[in-house]
């Protein structure tokens, strides 16, 4: 029977359906005919096909020739799926065996010459292929990549005809071997930083606890030096989540070399919606995803159009962030630390203890300026730390700040008995899991009562004071949770109540 059945990957958001590809020569008029949705990408591979064949020394079939994507609900794009098309055509012409193809899987576009060209998003379909135990032939360009998933062997081939000469035990390919990246040693170390105790230990507290975090004060306090530190005393990614992150920014096209190292996503002010969460015709990762198990840093966040900003509060609350389209809804991961950074006035001087500045702001223009940020996702962060000026006497005199390596061992510790205790760091932590492991006790309990009651606080406010404390308790190595946490929690939180 002239039917070959070929086994690949389609790209659909971080996930990779398999798609098959049922190739089937007819007698009649020769023709070659694609169904199951392709885009146009995947219509023109007809032409790359046919020449990659016959410069390749095969016999194009003259026959009535129909390949079917399947499923065919499913819209199919890029030219990843040129290779799996000329081994179909191939295996139902009988020019190569087709009884081990049920074995392998095969991704990779294909020059007019019979060179096989890398692909996007080869990650993310070598992690699908694995879990189900077959092989995975891709480009060699792709094959180092797609190796870093240990669960899948991959093989790679610099052309049509090595592929064909694998499958025909003639000469077989090579199993790619993963290149893990080594990690990269951060050049920035909080010992640069003089001062700013305060908002040091803040930072040591969002580390430790995975905590959103606000940084106001004037211009050249530190704010965006401070943030670009924290990379320094997070806890390097474990196997699995930079496997997770490469994949996210294999959909884009490029390779994250920064092994288990958090990613540090800094976007202009400037960005727009689809930018920052992700989207497109056919959509694609946007920061707060290539963020993923890293830091987002926001500097002049008012400066951001209100409705770019009101955009992350669900991916804040979830941790993913869902877009549909009119023939697809796909997700990205985007669990990330949001790290803002803004100015307390739009002259930048309002509260400011310099004797050389002083703030030219009316109080209705500082109120139109901080409205820029809506009051839900002011909400959703959970330190507002004020970051002020240090005489330039004082800096001359001032020691070196603790270096980035002993204040990540706190923040390791911390992490590790939060891990020990319910599997996640305490931003993270369910309604469920925060009744269970951060019960108070009555006196520390009225305490809390009174303070939010006096402060106005919301009731997602009320749990993030208490996952907070539970991190500063964690730090400090206390099995329960103490009045003094508590106090401190609630001192760390302040901008919402200026």
């Amino acid at each position: 029977m002239s039917l070959s059945i070929i086994f690949t990957r389609a790209r659909l958001g971080i996930d990779a359906p398999l798609i098959t590809v049922e190739v089937h020569l007819s007698n009649g008029l020769p023709s070659l005919s694609i169904v199951g949705m392709p885009e146009t990408v995947v219509k023109e591979s007809k032409d790359r096909v046919r020449s990659a064949l016959i410069n390749s020394q095969f016999e194009f079939p003259a026959r009535r020739i129909t390949i079917n994507l399947a499923p065919a609900d499913l819209p199919k794009d890029g030219s990843r799926f040129d290779l799996p098309i000329a081994i179909g055509i191939l295996a139902a012409s009988k020019q190569i065996p087709s009884e081990t193809l049920a074995r392998y899987e095969f991704i990779g576009e294909l020059a007019l010459s019979g060179q096989l060209r890398d692909v996007t998003a080869i990650l993310p379909a070598a992690l699908a292929c694995g879990n189900k135990h077959r092989t995975l032939i891709t480009p060699s360009n792709n094959a180092n990549e797609a190796a870093l998933c240990n669960s899948c062997q991959v093989l790679g081939a610099q052309t049509l005809l090595d592929v064909c000469a694998h499958l025909h035990g003639t000469k077989p390919l090579t199993k790619a071997t993963a290149v893990t990246p080594k990690p990269i040693e951060q050049p920035l170390d909080f010992i640069d930083v003089k001062g700013q105790t305060f908002a040091k230990r803040a930072l040591e507290i969002t580390a430790a606890g995975g905590h959103n975090i606000l940084l106001y004060g004037p211009p050249g306090t530190g704010k965006t030096m401070l943030a670009s530190r924290l990379p320094s005393i997070m806890p390097p990614l474990m196997s699995e989540q930079s496997v997770e992150v490469s994949s996210i920014y294999s959909l884009c096209g490029y390779h994250y070399k920064q092994w288990n190292t958090p990613p540090f996503r800094s976007p202009h002010h400037s960005s727009s919606a689809v930018a920052l969460v992700g989207g497109g015709s056919q959509p694609k990762p946007g920061e707060i995803s290539l963020a993923h198990h890293g830091v987002l840093f926001l500097d002049e966040l008012p400066e951001f159009q209100r409705q770019v900003l009101e955009v992350l509060r669900e991916p804040l609350e979830s941790g993913e962030i869902f877009i549909s389209r009119a023939n697809a809804q796909v997700r990205f991961p985007a669990e990330f630390i949001l790290v803002a950074a803004l100015n307390p006035c739009p002259c930048g001087y309002f509260g400011s203890t310099s004797t050389q500045h002083h703030c030219r702001c009316s109080p209705d223009i500082i109120r139109r300026y901080r409205q820029k940020i809506s009051g839900p996702l002011l909400d959703r962060i959970d330190l507002h730390i004020p970051v002020s000026h240090t005489k330039s006497s004082e800096l001359q005199s001032m020691p070196e700040g603790e270096s980035s390596t002993s204040i990540k061992q706190r923040v390791l510790l911390a992490r590790e008995i939060q891990s020990t205790r319910q599997g996640c760091c305490n931003a993270e932590l369910t309604k469920k899991q925060l009744q269970t492991t951060c019960h108070l006790n009555t006196p520390e309990l009225d305490f809390l009562n009174h303070a939010v009651d006096k402060l106005g606080l919301s009731a997602r406010a009320y749990d993030r004071v208490i996952k907070v404390a539970r991190t500063i308790a964690d730090l400090a190595n206390k099995k329960d949770i103490q009045k003094q946490h508590l106090r401190e929690a609630l001192s760390l939180r302040n901008f919402d109540r200026q």
